[in-house]
């Protein structure tokens, strides 16, 4: 995400380079590109426009000192500036409310369903509150069948009514139920449609009469550039919505949308999603995404994504077992799984400060890991806990069962070989195998 714009910002400060301080004349062009690649990136021209004209005021204001060059502190101006445009802090749900209803608005394919059942699984499992999703979907035929197969992936319940066409009344009828299995938190889908209708509104305004939700999030795809912007007004001056979900971050999105919808509605975004999988949702941090939209990656997240697959007992076994210079294919193994529950393995390399332009343009699968997983599975239980069992005609045979050749087993082998010589280095350091215990997480 947010690829081309990247560029483009990265080109627009090179402008800077080898400059020894800031003047009207290099800011101005500066300015101009930045501008350019804002609206590339179907951000609104008055809206880049007003933003580059920030940008410059500060930049005339500013002293380089020598520490700084021109070029470094229009990053910072300009990052500033980005966090700012988005909403300045992170602004989570209201879950104060016992329950609490949280309403789901936005057009037809915006992902609304899906975001619900990420949402869901959020609560339960980094809030540990008991939710209950409602499909109030009465239209669309497979609405109420993708959320219940939604909510039993993540061992939650749905509360449907087939045959009632009335929405308002699924949703009175659901909060009755919440409040009898005692349900803290009652997450409500809706309609979409194309395009914004009397018809949709009208029903949504209705849901929103009858139960009185302490938060209305309205989801908004990605994709879409300016357009969801200006869907996301016309929602919000009839609904008066209390936040923003910004759906489908990893496809080919200009960014538009995430850069000016906060300046647009005076709403906060609240929630970013990625893919498919119910557990890529995160709280939106506006500071972490002008970040990675300068390159600067994001080590914050990719940390907090490492301590939510943290367990602090494996951690102590595996640090013990390092110690012991007995790091075997089943502990690689359960490290490559965690990795894997992490996200995207394209975009965690990119949280990374200076590895997100390096991988940008290289296809990595999130199967990269199947080759390593297929060899390690050919093993036998005692190669797996002792790796050094492994010779020539051992290598063969785990070659033929992974589907790989001799060479890949090789160069796995030794890779490995390696990765055990440096940890048995960091035995002799003081404090060493403690640093594999982070590595671990």
């Amino acid at each position: 995400m947010f690829e081309s714009l990247s560029e483009r910002l990265e080109g627009a400060f090179k402008q800077l380079k080898g400059e020894g301080r800031i003047s009207d004349i290099n800011v101005a062009s500066t300015v101009k590109e930045i501008r350019r690649a804002l609206v590339d990136a179907d951000v609104n021209y008055k809206i880049a426009k007003e933003f580059t004209d920030r940008v410059k005021d500060k930049a005339l204001g500013e002293k380089v000192i020598t520490a700084i060059s021109p070029g470094q502190l229009m990053v910072k101006i300009v990052k500033d500036e980005l966090v700012s445009l988005m909403g300045n802090t992170e602004v989570e749900v209201d879950l104060k409310p016992n329950p609490t209803i949280i309403l789901i608005a936005g057009l037809q394919g915006s992902g609304k369903t899906t975001f619900s059942g990420k949402l869901a699984n959020f609560l339960k499992t980094k809030k540990a509150k008991k939710p209950l999703l409602v499909a109030g979907d009465i239209y669309r035929p497979a609405a109420i069948d993708q959320l219940q197969v939604l909510g039993s992936q993540i061992g939650v319940e749905v509360y449907s009514e087939p045959e009632n066409k009335n929405a308002v009344e699924i949703a009175q009828n659901a909060i009755k139920q919440a409040k009898a299995n005692g349900n803290n938190v009652i997450i409500i889908d809706t309609a979409g449609r194309l395009a914004v209708d009397e018809v949709m509104m009208t029903e949504v305004a209705n849901i929103k009469a009858a139960v009185n939700p302490q938060e209305i999030l309205f989801v908004v795809d990605s994709m879409t550039g300016q357009d969801a912007v200006n869907t996301a007004k016309a929602f919000n001056d009839r609904l008066d919505f209390s936040g923003v979900v910004l759906t489908k971050l990893d496809g080919d999105t200009r960014g538009g949308a995430a850069l000016t919808i906060k300046y647009t509605v005076n709403k906060p975004i609240k929630f970013v999603s990625m893919g498919e999988k119910l557990d890529t949702l995160d709280v939106f941090y506006p500071e972490r995404m002008a970040q990675r939209i300068l390159g600067m990656g994001d080590i914050t997240t990719l940390v907090e994504r490492a301590q939510a697959q943290f367990d602090e007992e494996q951690a102590k076994k595996l640090e013990k077992k390092i110690r012991q210079n007995q790091f075997d294919f089943d502990d690689f193994k359960e490290q490559l799984q965690q990795i894997k529950k992490m996200g995207s393995l394209k975009d965690l390399l990119g949280m990374i400060p200076g590895i997100g332009k390096a991988v940008k343009d290289i296809d990595i699968s999130d199967d990269a890991f199947k080759g390593i997983e297929a060899m390690i599975n050919s093993m036998t239980p005692e190669e797996r806990g002792n790796p050094d069992l492994i010779n020539g005609s051992r290598r063969q045979r785990i070659a033929k069962g992974s589907g790989k050749n001799i060479t890949d087993v090789n160069q796995f082998m030794k890779q490995f070989d390696q990765m055990r010589q440096m940890m048995k280095s960091m035995n002799k350091i003081p404090g060493g195998a403690r640093g594999f215990k982070g590595l671990g997480r």
